[in-house]
């Protein structure tokens, strides 16, 4: 294990300096990966993570590296001052109140995205704000392995709106931000249908999400039980059936996708687990729960994602 100050790369290292608000197990490592490139970042999380990454740094596991990478971090929403990216990655449970907290602070040109999981978030931190906020689609396999420590256990990836600065409106364009990840190794997508893809990791969470969480199994050993695999297909084909009703074009193989969860991440159970695991409020009212409110207002049966929206509401409540 090796300590990283961080090198710096390019003509804008030290320039564009990044917050991430909600520095846990997805900000962590979007932050970490920044910040060992040499971004400047500060991280904005929970006291005792905050006070273990003033200590020793953020560590950062992966199946490439472990290290403690030397990052700011703060308790407080107005460290994000200043910051040109403001990446907003809480629970969807907290997005208001988060903003809200957000909003005295932020420079008058700083772009802010939503990475977290739902479709509604970047709308939901927009009304508060009262600016534009683009979302984000995150695929990650990490957690909090205790303070200051993210495991990274597979992918990476982000699809951000292609749009973003094309009205050449004050702030980084998707060009810029694209650019900016690229030096932290985090692959970014840039895409016309956002809502399509949040859409299309609503669906992998509701095929998933629950069932990991109510087994407590990890997704590879969880789709080789008997009826998993089945019950997969069938959360995701009321999802589609849901999104096909509000004219949601998903790009891309859904099936493949699905397929590909349980092989990309076998060892990763779900957020909604982890959660579980540590007594913590889920976001499953923002996942198969959304699947629920709209199909009951569109008419389009929704069963089995009642059923697990409920059963997790169940183990909440104990």
């Amino acid at each position: 294990m090796s300590v990283s100050a961080g090198s710096g790369a390019g003509p804008s290292a030290g320039v564009t300096r990044v917050a991430v608000v909600g520095a846990g197990a997805v900000g962590g490592y979007y932050g970490g990966m920044l910040a060992r490139a040499g971004v400047p970042v500060v991280l904005v999380g929970r006291a005792a993570h905050v006070e273990a990454m003033r200590r020793d740094g953020l560590r950062l596991t992966t199946a490439a590296f472990d290290e403690h990478v030397r990052v700011d971090a703060s308790t407080d929403a107005s460290a994000a001052a200043g910051a040109a990216l403001v990446l907003v990655c809480v629970k969807s449970t907290d997005t208001e109140s988060t903003a809200a907290e957000l909003a005295p602070h932020l420079a008058p040109g700083a772009r802010v995205l939503s990475l977290q999981n739902g479709v509604d978030n970047a709308a939901r931190l927009s009304a508060v704000l009262g600016r534009a906020v683009a979302p984000a689609v995150v695929y990650v396999a990490s957690e909090m392995s205790g303070p200051g420590h993210v495991l990274h256990k597979g992918r990476g990836e982000l699809v951000i709106p292609a749009d973003i600065g094309a009205d050449a409106s004050p702030g980084l364009s998707s060009t810029d931000i694209v650019a900016l990840f690229a030096r932290g190794g985090v692959p970014v997508e840039r895409s016309g249908n956002v809502l399509g893809a949040l859409w299309g990791k609503l669906l992998l969470n509701c095929g998933y999400n629950a069932l990991s969480a109510i087994t407590d199994i990890p997704y590879g050993r969880l789709v080789k039980l008997p009826g998993m695999a089945q019950s997969v297909h069938d959360a995701v084909a009321e999802c589609l059936a849901v999104a096909a009703a509000l004219g949601v074009t998903i790009p891309g193989d859904v099936w493949a996708s699905v397929e590909r969860i349980a092989t990309s991440m076998p060892e990763q159970v779900s957020s909604t687990c982890q959660d579980l695991r540590r007594g913590k409020p889920t976001e499953i009212d923002h996942l198969n729960g959304v699947v629920v409110r709209e199909g009951d207002r569109l008419g389009v049966p929704v069963p089995l994602n009642r059923a697990l929206w409920g059963l997790v509401k169940a183990l909440e409540a104990r």
